[in-house]
């Protein structure tokens, strides 16, 4: 829920940027923050609705294994084998065909659907940018240049939903793999494509900010004016 969260609400500031470049002195923050409280719950409910399916699927599969146990008798130097029974316990989702399509289509709209829209709405504003500034300096610069110069001022805003998507890959060919997978033959490599999943919502600072000339430069005078503060 909260991935899935993360991703929706990236996209949903992607599209109150884009508006606030479309409408200009004309946008209207208050607006813009009472319907933000109502976007917030209303993917929530979205999110949970379509994900709702997961926990009833889940079921709790044991079984018991029986090994041998090598025990060392220090007196004779001898080998005795004795058998250990081991009790497993597996988190098993069992999904028929047609809620498998369901799962598979909703997981691609949480994550195809928020890059998008990210991607979507950095074209908007560099090319609506680029095509207002040609438009009032007709004599100065051609359109090509001021796209130009746009992609180099927000190139953060299309290297971030490349960056956001590359790292949700992992957890969709993981959601996508067929068959019985033992994750304890490659853990670490499992875990780690877990876990990567978990960074977007981590790395906000290196995926908006350091991209960013415009953030880098407020967020070091942020940190100036910080130094003072402390210093006085």
């Amino acid at each position: 829920l909260c991935l899935y969260l993360d991703g929706w609400l990236n996209a949903c500031v992607a599209i109150e940027r884009t508006i606030n470049v479309s409408k200009g002195v004309n946008f209207n923050q208050k607006v813009s923050r009472h319907t933000a409280r109502w976007v917030i719950f209303i993917l929530l409910i979205f999110i949970m609705g379509t994900i709702v399916h997961e926990p009833i699927h889940h079921e709790l599969f044991e079984h018991i294994t029986q090994r041998y146990n090598p025990m060392n008798i220090s007196n004779n130097l001898t080998m005795n084998m004795t058998m250990k029974n081991e009790h497993n316990v597996l988190c098993v989702i069992r999904y028929s065909r047609s809620v498998q399509t369901y799962n598979t289509i909703t997981l691609f709209i949480h994550l195809i659907v928020p890059f998008l829209v990210n991607l979507f709405s950095a074209l908007f504003i560099i090319f609506g940018t680029a095509r207002r500034r040609s438009t009032a300096q007709t004599n100065k610069k051609s359109f090509k240049e001021h796209v130009i110069n746009q992609i180099r001022e927000h190139k953060q805003l299309l290297i971030s939903p490349f960056i956001l998507l590359l790292l949700a890959l992992p957890r969709l060919i993981m959601s996508l793999i067929s068959g019985c997978v033992d994750p304890s033959e490659n853990p670490w490599l499992y875990l780690c494509g877990y876990l990567i999943s978990f960074t977007p919502p981590m790395l906000v600072f290196a995926v908006f900010v350091l991209p960013s000339e415009l953030y880098r430069k407020i967020f070091n005078d942020s940190i100036t004016r910080c130094r003072q503060h402390i210093h006085q």
